[in-house]
């Protein structure tokens, strides 16, 4: 299960696609962190998914929120697949310990070994606001990020 709104947003601590470390408390007081997880760089849904956000950046990464997106993929993988799609914002690996900021946010399928499509709007407190799940299958949509941030 999903953690939900309404309780403290697990801490981590991952790298990205640059072999940065990137920590949910280094964005605490500062602001909102949209948490967006995919099962997978270089795979159909997950890439137009990633492309939409790159294409509307500045409604997701401004002075008041950080886009994260967080896979079980490496971060050698993450970086060609930022590379190749231009994508400039933060792809967090969540390769090792396997999936475990995954399994802490309740989204990752132990079976496959990979997130589900589990988005999580985090305020500047640290609190989780909004959180939604979608099937493997379907695409997220981004217009639903906004308003869960105009909603903050």
């Amino acid at each position: 299960m999903a953690i939900e709104a309404g309780v403290r947003a697990p801490g981590f601590e991952l790298r990205n696609q640059h072999g940065e470390t990137v920590r949910l408390a280094d964005f605490e007081g500062r602001r909102n962190v949209l948490l967006l997880f995919y099962p997978y760089a270089f795979t159909g849904v997950c890439t137009g998914e990633l492309r939409a956000l790159r294409d509307e950046l500045p409604r997701f990464v401004n002075d008041d929120v950080q886009l994260l997106a967080v896979s079980c993929d490496s971060l050698f993988s993450l970086r060609v697949f930022a590379e190749q799609e231009g994508i400039g914002f933060p792809l967090l690996s969540d390769f090792w310990p396997h999936g475990e900021t995954a399994r802490a946010y309740g989204v990752l399928d132990e079976e496959k070994g990979c997130p589900l499509r589990g988005t999580f709007l985090i305020d500047r407190a640290g609190v989780v606001r909004w959180t939604v799940v979608s099937a493997m299958s379907d695409a997220r949509d981004p217009g639903e990020y906004a308003k869960a941030l105009e909603s903050l």
